[in-house]
């Protein structure tokens, strides 16, 4: 879900750290790559949640080179002579030294969400989402917009050919300026679908990747015609390259394509890469064919005849749960399900079977059973990860963010849709929701005989497996409840604002344990060991309690991401699922032995932290932080750019703040908001399902 994603203060840990504080796993890595661009043996491709990140050696190993790069979110990058410019949501940077270091060169450019770049001799384009082309011909020192005649504003797609400049835009379709951009006519007769996401030019040879395939012109764009065959039906077609005589299309869901006769007829080349995967960015280095996707970077020697991973160390992912079975560690993130045998030390992709750049919110074992929740539903593994398979019937709501299991019951708690019950290892499922009076469950956890499920309206109880439920909220102040825990007859629940819970009656009476955490807390997820309770916060860190939640002791050292989105146990240690920043691990015994560690509550750094809850319905929570005092600014944008509402315009002390964003009047989908306080500027993704 995020997709996507954060700017986070980050302690740089040695590895050879193993006591003392929170120590990185390597990994799970993931993350979606939007472009790529090759600079002699440098190869550099820009994500949407990790900035630029730099590989000298064909992609075997991977370096972030972020230095003065406020936005993290990057959708296009060009190369010109010496200089790297990368266009982002907050504008266009400048590299002089291979991704060393980064400036803003905006001057003039009065639309900062920038799509894409190209080079004609001294000139420097971008194409914004809205505002149309902006020309520089100094190196992105002063930006002057060139429309006339651009009666489509949203240019996703630029390329050049000679002196003929063509721009791609989304419902527009392709204009021609043949004077650097000074005047533009449309040029889209047999132009059936004009939702152009790319360009490239071969020779005399001009081809437009659409919504629905791709279109070849053999007269700049004058006419057009249609070269579909051996696609899937409208495919959408978001990258374009040509090398030689070879063309390749890269697809939202199909893969890698080739068409070695113009477009003729096409072939899937997509051996050694994942199910449905999305290719953002193709580009050759040499003989070397790199596709950026939805799952990192993947390599081809040989036209895309085979393909190979090459994304160690590229980008960490949010890790939403996370699961033991035996010696295996399960990590559910933004990108499917990660294994590992070695308590993090390596991470292995076991999506085979998932749906791609899968946000999987829930992972549960039962004997050599592994269940996912996602988006999508549920879905099972009985090999340790190695396929998976939708297991779906009966389950009218497929919005899966918690799972339980009691002996032979498997549970699903989902958003909208209340409760399911499955007795045949989700082979079918039944809805429970009899006494449910709010469907949306953020937890669920069973003790005994008793099911309880956390909902955003407080907490419901069920002793007959769900066949009926009551509400059981006397004394729960805070009743959106995120996460359960049960240690004995303790049941303790965590709150979206109020902290921590317990109860010592199943539920019967709650009360408020929350000395030592900070006001207005909020817990996203709980795990208990012994006699100890740890809690996972939004923002705040890991907490923890040694006696059942009477005070709480913040232990955080070299914790390198705030928000702890879920817990594992395994021996001696505790793993940490965080919002950005893959698992980390530390061991038990130096946390329950108590260390002091140094408390800062006013921050260092400007911060813009992930919405939650995120999907959300209609309301959501930003967090963010300033250092010193100054004009903020927050707001959202809908995905084609334009503004749908201002959450903070006002100066701000130093200090930790919230905000909640009301969509109740916009429809669901894909929104951002972006966070701008002097020279900070950082953007990031909501959705919204309603």
């Amino acid at each position: 879900m995020k997709i996507y994603r954060y700017i986070i203060f980050l302690f740089f840990l040695s590895t050879s750290i193993s006591f003392g504080q929170w120590v990185q796993t390597n990994g799970p890595f993931t993350g979606s790559v939007s472009c790529l661009a090759v600079s002699g043996t440098n190869i550099f491709a820009g994500t949407n949640v990790g900035g630029v990140y730099l590989s000298t050696n064909n992609g075997t190993s991977w370096t972030a080179v972020n230095t003065g790069l406020p936005n993290i979110a990057v959708y296009s990058l060009t190369v010109s002579g010496t200089n790297l410019f990368a266009g982002t949501y907050s504008g266009v940077y400048l590299s002089t030294n291979n991704g060393g270091s980064w400036t803003a060169v905006n001057t003039g450019l009065t639309n900062t969400y920038v799509f894409s770049l190209v080079v004609s001799g001294t000139n420097l384009y971008a194409g914004t989402a809205g505002s149309g082309v902006f020309l520089s011909p100094n190196n992105g020192a002063r930006w002057t917009a060139v429309n006339t005649g651009l009666t489509n504003t949203y240019v996703f797609s630029l390329a050049v050919s000679g002196t003929n400049l063509f721009a791609g835009t989304l419902g527009g379709g392709v204009f021609l300026s043949t004077n650097n951009g000074t005047n533009w006519a449309a040029v889209n007769t047999g132009l059936t679908n004009t939702y152009v996401r790319s360009l490239a030019v071969s020779g005399t040879n001009l081809f437009a990747g659409t919504y629905s395939g791709v279109y070849l012109s053999t007269n700049n764009g004058t006419s057009w015609t249609a070269v579909n065959t051996g696609l899937p039906p409208n495919t959408n077609v978001l990258s374009l390259v040509v090398s030689g005589t070879n063309l390749f299309a890269g697809t939202w869901g199909g893969g890698v394509f080739l068409s070695t006769n113009n477009g003729t007829s096409w072939t899937a080349v997509n051996t050694g890469l994942p199910l449905n995967t999305y290719v953002s960015s193709l580009t050759f280095s040499g003989t070397n064919l790199f596709a950026g996707t939805n799952g990192g970077v993947f390599l081809s020697t040989n036209n895309g005849t085979n393909w190979s991973a090459v994304k160690m160390g590229l980008a960490n992912t949010s890790v939403y749960s996370l699961a033991f079975s035996g010696t295996n560690l399960y990590a559910g993130t933004a990108g499917g399900v990660f294994f590992s045998t070695d308590n993090g030390t390596s991470w292995t992709t076991v999506n085979t079977g998932l749906p791609p750049n899968t946000n999987v919110f829930s992972l549960a074992v039962s004997g050599t059973n592994l269940y996912a929740g996602t988006l999508g539903g549920v879905f099972l593994s009985t090999n340790n990860g190695g396929s998976w398979t939708a297991v779906n019937t009966g389950l009218t709501n497929t919005n899966v963010f918690s799972l339980g299991v009691s002996s032979t019951n498997l549970y699903a708690g989902t958003l909208g849709g209340g409760v399911f019950l499955s007795t045949n290892n989700g082979g079918s499922w039944t809805a429970v929701n009899t006494g449910l009076t709010n469907t949306y469950v953020r937890s669920l956890a069973v003790s005994g005989t008793n099911l309880f499920a956390g909902t955003e309206g407080g907490l419901f109880l069920s002793t007959n497996n769900g066949t009926s439920w009551t509400a059981v909220n006397t004394g729960l102040t805070n009743t959106n409840v995120f996460s359960l825990s049960v240690s004995g007859t303790n049941l303790f629940a965590g709150t979206f604002g109020g902290g921590v819970f317990l109860s010592t009656n199943n539920g019967t009476s709650w009360s408020a344990v929350n000395t030592g955490l900070p006001p207005n807390t909020n817990v996203l997820s709980l795990v208990v060991s012994g006699t100890n309770l740890f809690a996972g916060t939004w923002g705040g860190g890991v907490f923890l309690s040694t006696n059942n939640g009477t005070s709480w002791t913040a232990v955080n050292s070299g914790l390198t991401n705030p928000t702890v989105l879920s817990f594992a146990v395994s021996g001696t240690n505790l793993f940490a699922g965080t919002d950005g920043n893959g698992v980390l691990k530390r061991p038990l015994s130096e946390m329950i032995t108590g260390i002091n560690e140094t408390k800062n509550n006013l921050p260092i750094i400007f911060s813009l932290a992930q919405n939650y809850p995120n999907p959300f319905n209609p309301t959501t929570m930003i967090k963010y932080s300033v250092p010193k005092a100054g004009l903020v600014t927050i707001k959202v944008f809908d995905i084609l750019g334009r503004e749908v509402s201002t959450l903070v315009n006002q100066e701000k002390m130093p200090g930790n703040y919230n905000v909640e964003f009301n969509a109740n009047k916009l429809a669901s989908g894909i929104y951002f908001y972006r966070m701008q306080a002097g020279s900070f500027v950082d953007t990031k993704k909501l959705v919204l399902l309603k």
